[in-house]
């Protein structure tokens, strides 16, 4: 029973603690998928919000929207992963009518609860390399 109270054995069921904690979460800074994304409001809500500020965007340049064409009608967030950092980065992939043809976009979007703050940093073709940033 000794060994028990020894400082090595602490040592080691703490490092054991930290480990399976780490593991279980995730790295600090890595990014995780985000599961059940069609029922999860937050995510859909942020997809909605990523159209809303692409089209309100996308209106304040005109030359630019008469070369893309109308404006997204959103459908749905297909997926999502999240990033936690200075805030906690969305990375999603939208689906959207455009036109009256149904397509699909990424956006990246950061939310700082603790201020009460969202912002979208980028928007894009899914399958394109070139993301419009905002």
């Amino acid at each position: 029973m000794a060994w028990i109270r020894s400082p090595a054995v602490t040592l080691v069921m703490v490092s054991l603690l930290f480990v399976c904690a780490y593991s279980y979460e995730g790295k600090v800074g890595g990014k995780m998928e985000i599961r059940d994304v069609k029922t999860n409001e937050e995510v859909q809500e942020l997809g909605r919000f990523s159209v809303e500020e692409y089209n309100r965007s996308l209106k304040q340049r005109q030359s630019l929207r008469q070369k893309i064409g109308g404006g997204l009608r959103f459908t749905e967030v297909v997926e999502a992963q999240r990033q936690v950092v200075s805030g906690i980065n969305y990375y999603l992939k939208i689906s959207a009518t455009q036109n009256g043809v149904t397509k699909m976009f990424e956006s990246e979007v950061v939310v700082k609860p603790w201020v009460q703050s969202k912002k979208l940093l980028n928007f894009g073709p899914s399958s394109s390399s070139k993301i419009i940033n905002i």
